[in-house]
């Protein structure tokens, strides 16, 4: 009081959330490949057929997706870059280079979790 000065401390608190990582879970998956190359995906960027790319209907662009083949035991990261597939009971779509890597030849059984 009587000509003091108070002194204001402010304190400032960042909360940083991150999602939880994807749990692991076996979805039906199928690939794409020359047909729609030089086509632009749903996020903008151009389809390459030989990249490591995949579509999924609702998991955000750029995604990190761990696929693995059961049948070969390989498995290769992706990046969701496109909405799709939109055929009923297929839950994901691989770029051809994607399921080349990991030894898929159709429409199969793999398991996803987040990278």
């Amino acid at each position: 009081m009587g000509g003091g000065h108070m002194r204001l401390q402010i304190a400032c608190i960042i909360l940083v959330v991150s999602s939880p990582a994807l749990a692991a879970q076996t979805v039906r998956a199928t690939w794409y490949g020359n047909e729609l190359a030089g086509n632009r995906t749903a996020s903008g960027e151009i389809f390459n057929p030989n990249g490591l790319t995949a579509a999924h209907r609702t998991l955000p662009f750029g995604t990190c997706l761990r696929v693995s083949n059961p049948k070969t035991g390989r498995s290769v990261s992706v990046r969701v870059n496109d909405r799709g597939p939109f055929t009923s009971g297929i839950s994901l779509d691989l770029s051809y280079g994607a399921a080349r890597a990991i030894g898929m030849r159709s429409t199969q059984n793999v398991t996803i979790e987040g990278c």
